[in-house]
């Protein structure tokens, strides 16, 4: 055991409280874990783990007010605090006996747990060394106990297994993506042996959970070097167990829009497109990421004039997939997919008007416009192009903001069905919305026809014609903007 020098942090009272109510039974308490990482790093703690030689019922008789409902000997106690207001407001701590872990058949959860007697024995059961220190609270003074050198560790800012790197990721495979969560988030290296037991067990990983992995990819992807992590993960082999599509652009090369340097393969793309992220938003990273996934199933030809025709169509079904499989909400799946179909949005200042705009916005949402830039900054910066947003984008946000006020869809008209069946006199049916439809295709076009007198007098027109052709009406308009889009995207590669 290493006992470091005496020292002082900002511990909450409610925690040395329940360390020091433990004490005076004659019982042993610990901080441990990430806590103690966290205090030694000068961070903050989100959490506070205080470890013990008291059995589960002990601690449950000190403290009444408590919860204790799992096999790991981990008693919850409610501590009340209160506030300003009188309110008061309910904190955890959790309190856990020392224990063994013993035999993973399923490489995630142990067979055999049985208490320990010493924090020796317990901590020799955690992943990595900076995670296996524990902190022995007095009233004045702090004492550090470090079995592993830990804290060595953490000055040398490196990630290393306690004892058998094997032994550890064999007991739970996750560990393994954590080694790169801890890597990316405090910026430290991988441990040699530690790095090269990834390797070796990597495959353990189809073991895991889809939610406990997307829920170390999401922490890895929010982290501040998350291209980093991407990287880390191919190295030691897990990418193309948890995220092949990404692992399958390697060595696919582009076209000679992307021929920059070390952008010019998908991966590699992908990769620094993630890297040069704007936003700190979780589905605008993902997209970043996803955005070209597409592209190796879409690819025709080879070298400079190589295509890939509906590519963000591919990749909007493929991150659909992707996210679906890691268990991501669908809310998270619907954003990440409307920015990956709509990244590749034409955008020329003297082709596109304020209606190709609108439609732009009607397409994707004006609460989406703003990260879907972000998606094309990432896009540009990640194909090695050294201005992220050129007048173009610059013009763009301009005109969003500009007809972000007109109407772009049938609930922002003017008017609405019950209106219609009023002034035409008319019984509810089909042919109202064939109008409504017809009235926004002219409104995206000339905003200033949605005024109620003029959609009225425009409206009694339209009804004089049969349902059918009210419908292709509107059908000959989608068709014809369609027609105008295909024109422009096929000037995509083009694009900035």
């Amino acid at each position: 055991m290493q006992k470091d020098r005496k020292l002082n942090f900002n511990i909450p009272a409610y925690v040395i409280l329940v360390a020091k109510e433990l004490e005076k039974s004659s019982f042993e308490a610990y901080l441990v874990g990430g806590c103690v990482r966290d205090l030694l790093l000068g961070l903050t703690p989100k959490d506070w783990d205080i470890a013990t030689n008291a059995q589960p019922e002990n601690i449950q008789r000190l403290f009444p007010d408590s919860v204790y409902e799992n096999q790991f000997g981990t008693v919850g106690i409610k501590i009340r605090e209160e506030t300003v207001d009188n309110s008061g407001i309910t904190t955890v701590v959790e309190v856990t006996t020392y224990r063994i872990e013993s035999k993973y058949s399923d490489k995630r959860h142990p067979d055999v747990i049985r208490f320990a007697k010493t924090l020796k024995e317990d901590l020799s059961r955690r992943d990595f060394t900076i995670n296996a220190l524990a902190m022995k609270t007095n009233l004045d003074n702090l004492e550090i106990v470090d079995y592993f050198n830990g804290q060595n560790d953490l000055e040398k800012k490196k990630i290393q297994a306690v004892g058998d790197a094997n032994e550890r990721f064999n007991e739970d495979a996750l560990r393994m993506m954590r080694a790169i969560r801890f890597s990316v988030t405090l910026g430290f290296a991988i441990e040699e042996k530690t790095s090269l037991a990834i390797q070796k067990n990597s495959n353990n990983l189809k073991h895991i959970s889809p939610e406990r992995i997307r829920d170390e990819l999401t922490k890895i992807i929010l982290s501040p070097i998350p291209a980093q992590g991407i990287e880390l993960l191919q190295e030691t082999g897990i990418l193309k167990i948890i995220l092949p599509e990404i692992e399958n652009g390697i060595g696919v090369t582009q076209s000679h829009h992307h021929y920059y340097g070390p952008y010019n393969t998908v991966y590699k793309h992908l990769v620094a497109s993630l890297e040069k992220c704007p936003s700190k938003k979780l589905e605008v990273r993902l997209a970043a990421l996803f955005h070209d996934v597409g592209k190796p199933k879409s690819k025709r030809g080879e070298g400079e004039n190589a295509t890939f025709y509906n590519h963000e169509y591919i990749g909007e079904q493929m991150t659909k997939n992707i996210l679906e499989r890691l268990r991501f909400s669908r809310k998270v799946i619907d954003k990440v997919t409307l920015l990956v179909r709509n990244h590749m949005f034409y955008y020329n200042v003297d082709e596109v008007g304020e209606s190709g705009v609108r439609r732009v916005v009607q397409k994707v949402g004006l609460e989406n416009i703003l990260d879907l830039i972000d998606v094309r900054i990432s896009d540009r910066l990640g194909s090695g192009v050294p201005k992220a947003v050129p007048y173009k984008l610059r013009h763009f946000k301009f005109m969003v903001e500009k007809v972000s006020h007109d109407p772009i869809s049938v609930k922002q008209l003017k008017i609405n069905g019950n209106n219609l069946m009023k002034e035409l006199e008319v019984e509810p049916g089909p042919k109202i919305g064939a109008i409504l439809a017809v009235l926004l295709s002219n409104v995206l076009d000339d905003p200033t026809l949605n005024a109620k007198e003029k959609l009225i007098e425009l409206a009694k027109e339209l009804a004089k014609s049969k349902v059918e052709e009210l419908s292709k009406m509107a059908e000959e308009k989608i068709k014809k903007e369609q027609k105008k889009e295909e024109e422009l995207i096929k000037k995509r590669h083009d694009i900035f």
